[in-house]
């Protein structure tokens, strides 16, 4: 499958998940969420005090891996990256963290997204956010501007994750930090999901062995790079996941035991770098 495709296909499914969210809201019939309540990826990832302290949007626009945001240690003051920021939840937790003199940033290349994402900001009432339209593989801001990328299964996502790493690298300030949550993969993936274009989509097939992952930070420049598997999926997560992909579920769940897993991606920008 082309790069172009793959964005098309991501483009389309969050338009759509954004769109059934904000006619939820809006509706009679209560809210609806955009992901699989029973998907093991995006499911149970906030807890309920973060949960409450946004918009009911956020929550139910959230097609993560994780929870970066309670992962990366933000400071007050910082300014902080998000990529691919969707309905904007992790951007609205961290802008919290780094009040009142940091400032958090999404950036969305779906318009739907990002409306739901200003509206989501709108109802909660913080100033020190700004929603970013653009893609991950050119990020519309400067050099060495930013404190912290955060990002939330999206990186895997895209056909060109060298670009995406290059670009982080750059907009990060020397000592900046990346603090991501993907999905990656151990040993070796069937073919069949590779293939499926419906599987990438979901954060499946184009998900990086943890290695290779290492060695594109690497290769971008960074430093002090760790994974940390914060979910490892069982061969009944694999069902879930696999279940109404076109796929033979019975053949293909036992040869993705134990291979795929939530991580939490760390590296960092070299305090010496040049800056220019």
């Amino acid at each position: 499958m082309s790069t172009t495709d793959v964005k098309d296909a991501v483009r389309e499914k969050y338009a759509q998940a954004a769109l059934r969210v904000r006619t939820a809201e809006t509706s009679c019939c209560g809210a609806a969420s955009a992901r699989d309540p029973g998907n093991p990826i995006t499911s149970k990832l906030y807890d309920t005090g973060e949960a409450a302290s946004v918009p009911e949007g956020a929550v139910l626009a959230s097609l993560g891996c994780g929870n970066p945001t309670s992962l990366a240690q933000l400071i007050p003051g910082e300014t902080v990256l998000d990529l691919g920021s969707g309905g904007g939840i992790d951007v609205l937790l961290s802008a919290r963290r780094v009040a009142p003199t940091g400032k958090a940033c999404g950036l969305d290349m779906t318009d739907e997204m990002l409306a739901l994402a200003r509206e989501n900001q709108r109802k909660a009432g913080i100033e020190n956010v700004e929603f970013l339209r653009g893609e991950i593989e050119n990020i519309p801001l400067p050099d060495n501007s930013v404190d912290v990328i955060i990002s939330n299964c999206v990186i895997n996502l895209s056909g060109d994750k060298d670009r995406v790493l290059s670009e982080a690298f750059r907009v990060l300030k020397p000592g900046g930090r990346l603090a991501v949550s993907d999905v990656v993969t151990r040993g070796e993936v069937p073919d069949l999901i590779r293939r499926d274009m419906l599987l990438w989509v979901g954060c499946i097939a184009g998900a990086l062995k943890d290695t290779e992952y290492a060695a594109k930070l690497a290769k971008a420049g960074f430093e002090a790079i760790s994974i940390e598997p914060t979910r490892i999926y069982d061969v009944e997560d694999a069902r879930a996941f696999l279940a109404g992909k076109g796929v033979d579920v019975d053949a293909i769940a036992p040869q993705v035991e134990g291979k795929f897993m939530s991580g939490f991606v760390r590296a960092v920008k070299p305090k010496d770098h040049p800056v220019t």
